[in-house]
């Protein structure tokens, strides 16, 4: 997926919303913008192209492991939860068919070599659960040894990529580390646009 160089204005309008770690959101306004920050972990964008309803998730992990897959139930910090989940919502929100969905993936960056290339195994996994649900990925950026701002208007289904800067991907990839060492409920990355 090419990446624009400067922001296209109809991002500049309209509600901002951040996706954090563990979000799901689904919406029809042309006016909101979903923002998310993203280093190993992976948000996919579903765009129901008929109804003009898309939404945006975050995952962390691809999936449970060791002591906390009987600790912590489904989370949307784990890819499998959080694929159906927002496939679900578009589905019932849009025409309910498979076919009308384009996907883009986002994230996957080995930010740091202490996260062990968990956006590798994320990139993986989010690539098998879509092949093996029968989804074709529309585009992608995914990845690299970079942090990523995305962002993702859910009522036209445009994204535009930002990656970032050895600053903020060091940002990020401390959050991260926190969180996988930590395995508990997710604080949200910071509030600040780059723009």
């Amino acid at each position: 997926m090419p990446l624009a160089h400067s922001l296209p204005t109809e991002f500049n309008r309209g509600v901002v919303t951040m996706v954090h770690q563990g979000d799901c959101h689904v919406s029809a306004d042309p006016d909101l913008t979903y923002s998310t920050v993203l280093g190993s972990c992976i948000s996919a964008c579903v765009y129901d192209r008929v109804a003009g309803v898309g939404g945006m998730n975050h995952f962390l992990l691809a999936e449970q492991s060791g002591s906390a897959l009987g600790k912590y139930g489904a989370s949307a910090r784990y890819g499998a939860f959080a694929m159906e989940q927002l496939l679900n919502m578009v589905l019932s929100r849009g025409t309910r068919s498979k076919t009308n969905l384009e996907i883009k993936v986002f994230g996957g960056g080995l930010v740091t070599s202490m996260l062990q290339d968990i956006g590798a195994k994320n990139i993986a996994f989010v690539r098998d659960f879509l092949a093996n649900e029968g989804y074709a990925l529309a585009g992608e950026d995914v990845g690299g040894t970079y942090a990523r701002r995305v962002l993702f208007k859910p009522g036209s289904g445009r994204a535009f990529v930002r990656r970032l800067g050895n600053t903020e991907g060091a940002s990020v990839a401390n959050e991260e580390i926190a969180l996988v060492s930590r395995r508990t409920t997710v604080a949200p990355v910071d509030d600040i646009e780059l723009f």
